[in-house]
């Protein structure tokens, strides 16, 4: 089983770097670095994609929105499970009084 290799965030710009700041092809490129042309076009267009320089943000590391996004979430369904446990205490509650 083959176990793919991770690139460094500064090895990916300077990558993309040589394809739009130095006018190499994606193929000469490529060879130079050593890449397939496919995942340098990939990473070139996902470094066009982010405008706020958000690119590459590597595995597991969330982008401020999507952190709260995550966190809004998981307040969601705390304030969901407290609630349901109003409601079951208040109908236990009811029916303990009467």
């Amino acid at each position: 089983m083959n176990t793919r290799k991770k690139y460094p965030k500064e090895f990916k710009l300077d990558a993309v770097s040589l394809v739009l700041d130095q006018s190499y092809t994606r193929i000469e490129a490529a060879k130079s670095l050593g890449i397939s042309s496919t995942m340098l076009g990939r990473w070139v267009k996902e470094h066009q994609r982010s405008s706020d320089g958000q690119a590459f943000h590597g595995n597991g590391q969330l982008t401020p929105d999507q952190a709260e996004i995550r966190q809004l979430g998981e307040e969601n369904r705390r304030l969901k499970l407290e609630k349901d446990i109003s409601k079951k205490a208040t109908v236990f509650f009811a029916k303990e009084t009467r």
